[in-house]
């Protein structure tokens, strides 16, 4: 049995390219892999706080001067951490605004990465510390940008997830959502068959 958190972080709801790209993946993935255990946090609708100076020192060392807030964030940072830790397969939705993540992502992404808990600082450099985990991003974008400069979604996340040391990752796109219903629907096939040659062919270590 494999475990998969699916983190959903769009604006849009029922409206969004990126939700219905995921919902696919998760029904199609059900009905595949009946045994396995899927995990949805939506971090539109229960969103992660941003990140401020008394939040970042709260993910310092351990300290009885924390404040009712500053305790509240870390017990947060360590609920979603030990959360991540937990699943095997990391599904990411991340539609493209103004070319990079949603905020939302972003707040996500601050309150996961601490020293000690996802990635250690060596003498060669940093290093991840999340291990045997595959992650699969789901990236709708109204234009088309792959391969492009003006895509910031896929270098930033490839460049995090190896920092927390999750280097298998795969990206799924749903491209020029903007330009029309049939250039959209085209967009939205191609991906579901991707996402199904994943589902039928995926393989993860779990410990």
């Amino acid at each position: 049995m494999k475990k998969i958190l699916v983190l959903k972080s769009s604006i849009l709801d029922s409206y969004s390219h990126s939700n219905k790209m995921v919902d696919y993946l998760i029904e199609h993935w059900q009905n595949n892999h009946k045994d396995d255990l899927i995990t949805v946090r939506d971090l539109a609708k229960d969103p992660v706080p941003a990140l401020d100076q008394a939040t970042l020192f709260a993910f310092g060392e351990e300290t009885a001067m924390l404040s009712e807030e500053q305790n509240a964030a870390r017990a947060l940072s360590d609920e979603l951490i030990t959360e991540l830790k937990a699943h095997d397969v990391i599904v990411i939705t991340a539609p493209m605004y103004n070319f990079s993540i949603s905020a939302q992502l972003k707040h996500y992404i601050d309150f996961i990465a601490r020293a000690g808990k996802t990635f250690k600082y060596t003498e060669a450099g940093a290093v991840g510390l999340l291990e045997n985990k595959q992650a699969i991003v789901l990236t709708s974008r109204g234009g088309v940008h792959k391969d492009q400069p003006s895509d910031l979604v896929v270098p930033f996340l490839t460049q995090f997830l190896a920092f927390i040391g999750i280097n298998d990752v795969q990206f799924i796109m749903a491209e020029g959502t903007a330009l029309g219903e049939e250039y959209a629907q085209q967009s939205h096939l191609q991906a579901q068959k991707e996402m199904d040659a994943i589902i039928n062919t995926i393989n993860i270590s779990v410990k």
